[in-house]
């Protein structure tokens, strides 16, 4: 498998005061841009977007025509805050298939301008509805996931605060990131609590933005400079209930997702040299090092006290800044990954350049968990 990445476009994430149709508009024209084509070259176009609730907008598709002035096949795709990377995949194998030659992908959110009340039943969608019934929120969710993993294998409030204190470093180095404050282990552990042991600095904003890539075959790509390969993608989707998972410490649709994924590409977690992984909540980071591979089960702490996530680590993870500060406007999180990878592979991550990175890895998950799409990408040299 090779999908030639060949132009991304990023938008400010953050509290903005465009629309949601001048976010995608934005993307689509600076990824078209950077890709030196134009939009009569693309064959089809995927938008990924958790929630016409946000906007009372449900039309998508024909809003993004209207506004680039195109007739043209465009597909809607939502599953919670994997979107991105499933419309990722979705442009990809149509791609494989032969039956067309050129996609733009475009994830887009625009959450801020919807009082917080009616935000939180919005994303409570994505759980479970008996869970959801019973009192539970996605912190909660997440903090059961935390207090599982602190129990079984001796890790700690301090190891989250020390993968948010890292994420908020890398956004400082992001000129597109929401937050641009560096905080300390101390801001993190004294933050309000938000869902034992989860705190406020734990959690991932709401975000604003709009991200976008445009893709190609591998016929097309060969003529392009500098173009990046989409070289294995995984998807798997498990109960979307918290209580159905065995053990609260293994999320399974990330181990399956990134099992493919690797499997596609003949590669293993060894040859991964940065990855985005989906933070949403410092725990989720967590457990994704130990389900994607990057060490044993249970040792992710030891990692995080190491340093070996930090830029200039044994593997950067979220040099973006992740959710937590790079900013979570759902649908645009699985492109804007795929981007942050696409420019540490080129070389144009600036000051949060990643030495000799030449395959990457992004993890996007839905829910607590129960979707996960996996991509590897790498800077191949063309023939």
């Amino acid at each position: 498998m090779k999908i030639g990445i060949v132009g991304v476009g990023h938008t400010k994430f953050g509290n903005l005061t465009e629309d949601i149709g001048e976010l995608m508009f934005k993307a689509c024209t600076e990824a078209l841009k950077d890709a030196n084509t134009t939009i009569d070259k693309i064959d089809v176009i995927y938008i990924a977007n958790f929630s016409s609730s946000f906007v009372n907008q449900c039309h998508l598709p024909a809003l993004l025509a209207a506004r680039l002035g195109i007739n043209k096949e465009i597909i809607r795709v939502e599953s919670a805050c994997a979107s991105g990377g499933i419309a990722l995949k979705e442009a990809a194998f149509a791609i494989l298939s032969g039956i067309r030659k050129t996609a733009l992908v475009v994830g887009v959110e625009k959450m801020s301008s919807t009082p917080i009340e009616k935000t939180t039943y919005i994303l409570a969608s994505a759980a479970g509805p008996i869970e959801i019934q019973h009192g539970a929120t996605f912190p909660s969710l997440y903090g059961l996931i935390a207090r599982a993993h602190f129990n079984k294998y001796q890790t700690s409030e301090r190891h989250l605060a020390e993968i948010s204190v890292k994420n908020h470093l890398n956004a400082t180095l992001n000129p597109l990131a929401h937050f641009h404050k560096e905080i300390s282990v101390e801001d993190v552990l004294d933050s309000r609590a938000i869902a034992s042991p989860l705190k406020l600095l734990d959690c991932s904003p709401i975000s604003d933005g709009g991200a976008a890539v445009v893709l190609c075959n591998e016929e097309i790509a060969s003529h392009v400079e500098d173009v990046v390969y989409i070289i294995g993608i995984g998807h798997d989707v498990e109960s979307i209930y918290l209580m159905d998972r065995k053990d609260l410490t293994v999320m399974p649709a990330v181990i399956n997702a990134a099992q493919k994924a690797y499997q596609m590409c003949n590669l293993t977690p060894e040859n991964i040299d940065v990855a985005e992984v989906h933070d949403c909540f410092t725990i989720a980071e967590l457990i994704e090092m130990e389900d994607l591979g990057f060490c044993d089960k249970g040792k992710a702490g030891e990692m995080i006290n190491l340093g070996e996530t930090k830029i200039g680590g044994r593997i950067p993870i979220n040099t973006s800044g992740g959710l937590k500060a790079k900013g979570h406007p759902i649908g645009a999180t699985g492109i804007s990954q795929v981007i942050e990878i696409v420019k540490q592979l080129q070389g144009k991550a600036g000051k949060r350049q990643v030495k000799d990175a030449k395959v990457g890895l992004c993890c996007n998950i839905g829910g607590s968990g129960s979707t996960a799409v996996v991509s590897i990408l790498s800077k191949l040299h063309k023939k």
